[in-house]
């Protein structure tokens, strides 16, 4: 049974840490204005209420003058402003999740709709949303009653409740006979929110989830491992979508084969050391085998388990191909000794491929080599090929990414995977 049916979330110190964008653009046009441009205790109560009201009460001016102020900082927060923001940890699940409990959600905003909702789309959360209002450009003064009305679009404010960051948002909630939800985590402080009526204050999103979903168990995150042969590109491409899902809401955890925990990272430098080339094929298989199932006992299976999109930069399918075939140890001897590890299957493995000459450009016009990257031709076409099999075998877990383009446009399809595997 959901504690509320209907709930309706501030945007800004809410849902987006927008504060860098807004106190930047803020600070333009002071400075554009030939203002001095004052604290930053002072730039961030500019965050929340609507900007020519902001102008008129911090800086001093009239009506006029204010209007022209934000026109000067629509110019910055227009370009560049809006997209310095990012969810907070743990938004994105937690919208998600109240949708698939069949939640209706709104957001009633003091910021012009325009952004709201440009902003809704870029961070990828406006899927979430029955409602999405904000004011209009020319308003000087938000009235948050006529903009919780809007976003409640006829429904019942029985078992209707207001999330908030600012006193504007309980006070308007108390009065209109929502529950008033405040969230310390944004830019009104605790005694802010008690002060204003709030009943239920959570001082993080975690908290907040346990207001919202009660007695509901975490959704299991999802584990995307980073496959192909040295030089591919995928570390760089994994750590580009780490930002990008923690500018979403996502909590996400980067980690790598082998290593990812104290025992493994040791293990990592035994392995890789270029003084060791004389290491048996079998030592080298055993002493990754042994570091993953550290990895995953410690790192792995803990993270998912408690909602966290795991990224890891190779997993189990490297040993098939590096040592299987590579090293011609055979599939049946590497599947026994990385037993440990078949508790955790990844949820989609991002397989990079490219021209193999062009890779093998790539990998030697780096850094020093280590005793893996130093292998032969053969090695490498053994492993190639192994990949290949790798893809054939599972074509809905492994799916192949073109690497012969540039960054940003294997990132484009590295994004377009990853958002259709977690909604």
């Amino acid at each position: 049974m959901l504690k509320y049916s209907t709930i309706l979330f501030d945007l800004d110190g809410t849902l987006t840490e927008s504060g860098i964008g807004i106190t930047r653009s803020v600070a333009y046009a002071y400075e554009k204005l030939g203002l001095p441009v004052p604290e930053q205790a002072v730039l961030d109560r500019f965050v929340g209420p609507p900007l020519v009201a902001a102008f008129m009460e911090y800086a001093g001016l009239s009506e006029k003058e204010a209007r022209h102020a934000a026109d000067v900082y629509r110019e910055r927060f227009s370009q560049i402003g809006w997209r310095e923001n990012r969810l907070y940890t743990g938004v994105a699940p937690l919208l998600k999740e109240l949708k698939a409990q069949g939640c209706y959600l709104g957001i009633a905003s003091g910021k012009p709709e325009i952004f709201v909702r440009r902003i809704a789309d870029h961070f990828g959360f406006a899927q979430y949303f029955d409602a999405i209002v904000g004011i209009h450009m020319e308003t000087t003064h938000a009235d948050k009653h006529e903009l919780i009305t809007e976003a409640l679009n006829g429904r019942s404010i029985a078992g209707a409740a207001m999330v908030g960051d600012r006193k504007f948002d309980m006070a308007a909630a108390r009065d209109m006979g929502l529950r008033a939800i405040g969230v310390s985590y944004g830019y009104g402080s605790r005694e802010e929110l008690a002060a204003s009526g709030a009943d239920e204050i959570a001082d993080s999103v975690s908290e907040l989830r346990e207001i919202l979903l009660p007695g509901v168990p975490v959704s299991p995150g999802r584990f995307i491992s980073f496959e192909g042969a040295d030089g591919c590109g995928k570390s760089t491409q994994m750590h580009l979508l780490a930002e990008r899902l923690r500018e979403r809401g996502y909590d996400v955890l980067c980690t790598r084969e082998p290593g990812g925990c104290e025992i493994s990272e040791r293990i990592r430098e035994l392995v890789l050391d270029i003084r060791h080339r004389g290491m048996s094929s079998e030592c080298e298989a055993l002493l990754y085998a042994a570091s993953r199932a550290e990895h995953v006992r410690q790192v792995l299976l803990p993270a998912v388990k408690k909602g966290k999109i795991v990224l890891c930069d190779r997993f189990l399918d490297s040993s098939f191909a590096y040592q299987a075939r590579g090293r011609e140890l055979g599939d049946d001897f590497i599947r026994q000794i990385n037993a440990p590890a078949r508790a955790i299957t990844p949820d989609r493995t991002l397989l990079f491929v490219g021209d193999r000459e062009a890779v093998s450009r790539r990998l030697r016009s780096g850094t020093q080599l280590d005793r893996i990257e130093v292998e032969g031709d053969s090695f490498v076409r053994r492993v190639y090929e192994a990949y290949e099999e790798i893809h054939a075998a599972e074509p809905e877990r492994v799916h192949i990414i073109d690497s012969n383009r540039t960054i940003e446009e294997i990132f484009a399809d590295v994004c377009a995977d990853v958002d259709g595997l977690i909604g």
